[in-house]
Parts: structure tokens; C-alpha cells; sequence
């Protein structure tokens, strides 16, 4: 059934989640222990210390020219992989965790040295690698391709959070749930201004005085320096530099080559991408974050952490389902309590604007049904669910989708305006709203625009809404997939209306 939401299919595949973390265990991270394979039914509580790191000029990649062809987009790219490779190599020589780089920002935690009384210890050390990353990215462009060196913007919060697993096969990695995550990245993408920004709790840990705006109290060098001779790291930003130079030149990161996919987009293996073989189209980008979650973790985590982990599982597996079941789509990646996906309407050599950005409409209000739907069966079966909502945020436009980085760690990719538009759209939802970007909304059919009027953002947008008001005004792909309800739910109805009508004639 083709772009299509059910109520009962959904609500079948929920229970069947909600199942699979019936019984939960959270333990304390306490030694060496692998978070890459977490068991979806367990989480590690963890105290550590987290950075996010925000490539300030990524923009300017993806602007670099005035359309957005392949040559922005392998400028972007290159941009990116010279940085990770780059990042990759000091998060390893300093023994802290990579958790997620996803387009400009980067997330990484520090567990070492464990225990509460360390975190003097572990907010110095992320300091260090902090200043280590921002010296070594100041040194690692490509001015014959026009990379200019990357300016990072640096957030640092520490505290306890929980260990997840993120992701399915082949894509497995931890996800920290919680408040010092939150902040950092806060801190990180708060504004343009580079720096280092630490949250009030992380600089008490190392004796420095509160401040009343920590996003605008960057770290002085006098500041950063004791950092860095308390952390004693022993790394060199030279020696790195020059061992990041060597590794490019026996390995070199490839010429970036793009071609299109197939649709449905869903069959898309994105383990087999290389800079080499990437794929590039007009695509719709969605991003669906659950609003609130952080105040739900830190009201759960010492107290029944087990419902942060069930709501977290059953919310994501169902908003996955929805993105490449329902509608064939793909998702990219999660971040944090966030989901990325694509959508993509057409043909191998063409995409079909209207029908992807209808499919797209529909999508999003399916995500909203089966978000609620999600709520109210976990709520049944005694899981808290707090004031959680959900904020969407799509736009369309041509989009690349890779992975980049080190051979035998490469991590899945996917760029283009439209993506850093979409997650903006998505930004200025509250937990009720969805939001078009107005690329999509100028070139999608005027039944999306009379639908989310001149604000491009609606509220309480469901799926039975989107399908009836597109419906409405005679939206093709709305048309269709009513009309496929209409034939799983009873075929001989569906057969009566397709009799051509024939007006009563009285003859006299």
C-alpha cells in the first residue's frame, strides 16, 4: 500500500517494541567497557564530560557557488572528510569517545578518569582536547580545492547521562541521553563566535566563578592553559598534522563521484557508499525531534531510568518504521532524540517535485500520528511519558548522501542546503508543530501551500489531517493513497466508486 499510514499497523508494531523492552537494566559505567554494542534493553549510566564542537564556516562550503551543483556539495564533502579524518585521530590518541559527526558538529565524551570526584579531572582533559581540535582544524584545509581551515565553536557541560544504543546493524554507535549533552550543544551552536564555552557546572568543577551567560564567557588562553597543564594529554597538534598529512597522502580520500538512485529510496545501502560511489538528487530532507526529552531524562534518571530507555525505543523504532515502511523513504541518522530521513518521489533520472513534496506532507503527519499513538500505548503499559511533543521540519532540495572518514570507520553522511534548512525549520517548532521550508513550499503543488498557509508552519498536523485537506483540493498523491485505504478497508466500495457516473435522464 503505497504511501499510506494505518492506525492499526502501527499500533501492532508499537506493541511489538514496547515488548522488546519489557524488562530493562541500567548499570553505572564504572571501567573500560564498549558502548558500541549496547543490548537495546540496557543503558549505562554515565558521568562524563561532553563536547560538542560546531564547524563554524561549513556554510560557506555549500554557498561557495550560487546554484547548488556537485561542486558545492564535493567542496562540502572534501570540507568534512579532511576535518573527521582529522578529529578521528586525536579523539583516539586521547582515549574519549566519538559519539556522533554529523555534517559541522561533532559530539564526544570524556569518561576518564571514572568516578564523581574526577570531574575536575575529565573537564580539564576535555578542555585540552578541545584547544588540541581547534589548533589541529586551523591547519587541515586544502587551499588547491578551495577548503579553506575550519573555525570551531567549542561547548563543554559535565554530569551524568545514559548510554543507548543508536542505530540498527552496520550503523551501531552510543547516544547519551541527558542534560550535559544538551547544554553543550546549546553552547556549541549558540552563535557564530568561536571559543570555547563552558556550562556553569563545568566551570565550578574547575574552580572557575559562575557566570551569568556562559554562551557569551568564552575561556580566556590563560584559562584554556591551565586546562591543558593540569590534562597533561601529550599530544602534539604538530605531530598530529603531520601524521594526518602522511595518512591522506597513502590513503587518499578519493575524487567525490555522484550518481542517482533508484526509488524507492528505502533500498538505498548506504554501507556500500564511499566518497567514490555517492549518490546526489532532489530529495526532501525531514528531521522530527522529540521536544522536552531532556527535561524527561533528568526527571527519570536517578529514579526509573528503565522508562527513558523504553520511551526512547518504542518512540524511535516507530518514527524509522514510519520514514522507510510507510512511505519508502530512508533514514540518514539519529541525533540524540532527534530522527533524519529522506524522501524521494520519481523516477532513476528524475525526481517528481510534487509527488515527493506531497508524500513529504503526508510523512510528516504520520510521523505525528504514530508519535501520539506511541505515547498513549506506552502511557497503557505504565511507562511515564511526562509533556513530551514533537517538532518537524522539511524542506526539498538536492541533497548528497555518503560516508566519510577512515577506512573501517567511515560514518554515514548526508549534506546539501536543504538539510541544514530542514533542521532550522524544525528548530522554530514547539512540540505541536511541523514546518515546510520554503523551497518546498514555492515549488510543491498549491495544495501544501493552502494547507500550511503564508507562516509555513501548522499545528496538530496528523495524518488523517494531511490526507483530507490534500484530498480536498484534489492532490494526486493524497488522492491515491485515500483511495488505497479506502480499497484495504472494503474493495466493494472502492469498486462502486469507480462505476462512471451516470445522470437520471427523465424522458417525458
Amino acid at each position: 500500500m503505497p504511501n499510506t499510514w494505518k492506525h492499526d499497523r502501527a499500533k501492532a508494531a508499537i506493541d511489538a517494541r514496547i515488548k522488546d523492552v519489557e524488562t530493562v537494566t541500567v548499570v553505572d559505567y564504572t571501567r573500560d567497557t564498549s558502548l558500541t554494542s549496547i543490548p537495546t534493553n540496557k543503558a549505562y549510566r554515565v558521568d562524563g564530560v561532553h563536547l560538542y564542537i560546531e564547524i563554524v564556516n561549513f556554510d560557506e562550503m555549500l554557498w561557495s557557488t550560487e546554484t547548488e551543483g556537485e561542486t558545492c556539495h564535493k567542496r562540502a564533502l572534501r570540507f568534512l572528510n579532511l576535518h573527521y579524518r582529522a578529529v578521528h585521530r586525536i579523539l583516539a590518541d586521547a582515549n574519549a569517545i566519538r559519539v556522533d559527526f554529523h555534517n559541522q558538529r561533532l559530539h564526544a565524551v570524556v569518561t576518564k578518569p571514572y568516578g564523581e570526584d574526577a570531574a575536575d579531572d575529565r573537564v580539564n582533559k576535555g578542555v585540552a582536547i578541545a584547544k588540541l581540535i581547534t589548533d589541529v582544524l586551523a591547519e587541515t584545509g586544502d587551499h588547491d580545492e578551495k577548503i579553506p581551515n575550519a573555525r570551531v565553536r567549542v561547548g563543554i557541560d559535565t554530569g551524568k547521562t545514559l548510554a543507548v544504543n543508536n542505530g540498527r546493524s552496520g550503523n551501531r554507535e552510543p547516544l547519551f541521553l541527558g542534560r550535559p549533552a544538551n547544554i553543550a550543544a546549546k553552547l556549541a551552536s549558540n552563535n557564530k563566535a568561536v571559543g570555547i564555552y563552558l556550562s556553569n557546572e563545568a566551570r565550578e568543577a574547575i574552580d572557575l566563578g559562575a557566570v551569568d551567560d556562559p554562551a557569551k564567557t568564552k575561556l580566556t588562553n590563560e584559562e584554556i592553559k591551565d586546562c591543558e597543564d593540569a590534562a597533561k594529554l601529550g599530544l602534539s597538534k604538530d605531530e598530529i598534522v603531520s601524521d594526518w598529512r602522511k595518512d591522506n597522502e597513502a590513503n587518499p580520500i578519493g575524487a567525490f563521484s555522484f550518481s542517482r538512485t533508484t526509488p524507492p529510496l528505502k533500498n538505498l545501502d548506504i554501507s556500500v557508499l564511499t566518497p567514490g560511489n555517492s549518490r546526489r538528487m532532489e530529495m526532501v530532507s525531514v528531521y522530527a525531534d522529540v521536544d522536552n526529552f531532556t527535561a524527561y531524562v533528568d526527571a527519570h534518571i536517578d529514579d526509573d531510568p528503565e522508562d527513558v530507555v523504553r520511551c526512547l525505543h518504542v518512540i524511535r523504532a516507530e518514527l524509522d518504521r514510519v520514514i522507510s515502511a510507510d512511505f519508502s523513504g530512508r533514514r540518514i541518522r539519529f541525533i540524540g532524540d532527534c530522527i533524519h530521513g529522506h524522501i524521494l518521489e520519481g523516477t532513476a533520472y528524475n525526481t517528481d517535485t510534487d509527488e515527493t513534496v506531497s508524500t513529504a506532507v503526508l510523512c510528516a503527519g504520520a510521523l505525528r500520528s504514530s508519535f501520539d499513538l506511541a505515547l498513549e500505548r506506552l502511557e497503557t503499559n505504565d511507562v511515564d511519558t511526562d509533556d513530551l511533543g514533537l517538532a518537524i521540519g522539511f524542506e526539498f532540495g538536492p541533497e548528497a548522501i555518503t560516508r566519510l572518514g577512515m577506512q573501517g570507520s567511515r560514518i554515514r553522511c548526508s549534506t546539501g542546503r536543504s538539510v541544514l534548512e530542514s533542521e532550522r525549520e524544525q528548530k522554530r517548532c514547539n512540540g505541536v508543530q511541523t514546518a515546510i521550508g520554503q523551497t518546498a513550499y514555492d515549488n510543491g503543488p498549491a495544495s501544501v501551500r493552502k494547507l500550511f498557509g503564508s507562516t509555513r508552519r501548522i499545528p496538530n498536523l496528523t495524518y488523517d489531517v494531511a490526507l483530507e485537506s490534500l484530498a480536498a483540493e484534489n492532490n494526486a498523491v493524497a488522492k491515491v493513497a485515500r483511495a488505497a485505504v479506502y480499497a484495504a478497508s472494503s474493495p466493494a466500495i472502492v469498486r462502486a466508486a469507480e462505476v462512471p457516473f451516470r445522470p437520471f435522464v427523465k424522458f417525458d
